[in-house]
């Protein structure tokens, strides 16, 4: 049986930069406080508890620093933590930030702000609130609003597959051309996530199977799962090597491994050392 890898997966340097940042503040001050998983991996998250970052809501006293995990938050959240006086430690990816003034900027200028999305996604409630009332979450396959904004910007969860973004741009001008008066549309997808779904796709034409290795909750690796189906392989997402079931490679050849963008190496060399021990 041969194990072929994805090119490109695992770890993003949002997540690796999230994650500096949170353990070199938690040596510094010995204890901290995340709003939240500072990653959708379960693993990440009890290896960083170990390193003093401790998952809880917002403080009521400026007693120990609050971090602002890799999917950022909204305005809101961050004058509430701000206005108990507790130092502020910004984790926020990058590109999630640049979403977010985004967000901003077309709300401030009037436009309604079509926001392509999990609505429940950490991520994205907090760029929703950066539009404030101007923001409108649309979830793939969900009719658009109506009736419908003739001032419109787009943008999309950053780790949103370019096809269904390109797909939801297409179904906005499909259904209200006539009713739009300016558009602006700003591409806040991340093209690490974008370059992984890509590999995804590419090992899925090579192999039998894929084992696809990352949190439950993480949505890049759902959108791995996804873009395997597309090409009819059959996918299998896992967190850990435990979860890997001997049948899944029954008969099979080729078996490709993959891993979403806030899985650490260490899982996926667990999952490939178990695939060896299963194949014998």
């Amino acid at each position: 049986m041969e194990i072929m890898l994805a090119k490109d997966m695992g770890f993003c340097w949002g997540v690796r930069r999230a994650i500096d940042i949170m353990e070199n503040a938690a040596e510094q001050y010995g204890e901290i406080i995340s709003v939240g998983p500072i990653v959708h991996n379960p693993q990440v998250v009890e290896s960083l508890e170990g390193k003093g970052v401790r998952l809880g809501v917002k403080p009521a006293d400026s007693s120990k620093p609050v971090a602002i995990t890799a999917h950022g938050v909204g305005p809101q959240i961050l004058e509430e933590v701000k206005s108990t006086g507790a130092e502020v430690i910004d984790g926020t990816c990058p590109i999630v930030t640049r979403s977010q003034r985004w967000a901003r900027r077309m709300a401030e200028q009037g436009f309604t702000v079509l926001v392509f999305g999990d609505p429940e996604h950490r991520e994205v409630r907090g760029v929703l609130g950066w539009a404030g009332d101007k923001a409108v979450p649309v979830r793939d396959g969900d009719p658009l609003p109506d009736p419908f904004p003739n001032r419109v910007a787009i943008i999309s969860q950053t780790t949103q597959t370019p096809e269904r973004f390109a797909q939801f741009v297409a179904q906005v001008m499909t259904e209200h051309v006539n009713d739009i008066t300016e558009l602006r549309l700003i591409n806040t997808l991340c093209n690490v996530t974008s370059n992984q779904q890509v590999a995804a796709r590419e090992l899925a034409q090579e192999v039998d199977v894929m084992i696809v290795v990352g949190g439950r909750a993480s949505a890049n690796t759902r959108h791995l799962v996804e873009v395997v189906e597309e090409e009819g392989t059959p996918a299998h997402h896992i967190e850990t090597a435990d979860e890997l079931q001997p049948e899944w490679l029954a008969g099979c050849e080729r078996v490709g491994v993959t891993a979403g963008a806030s899985t650490p190496d260490s899982a996926v060399e667990a999952v490939v050392d178990r695939i060896r021990v299963i194949a014998g």
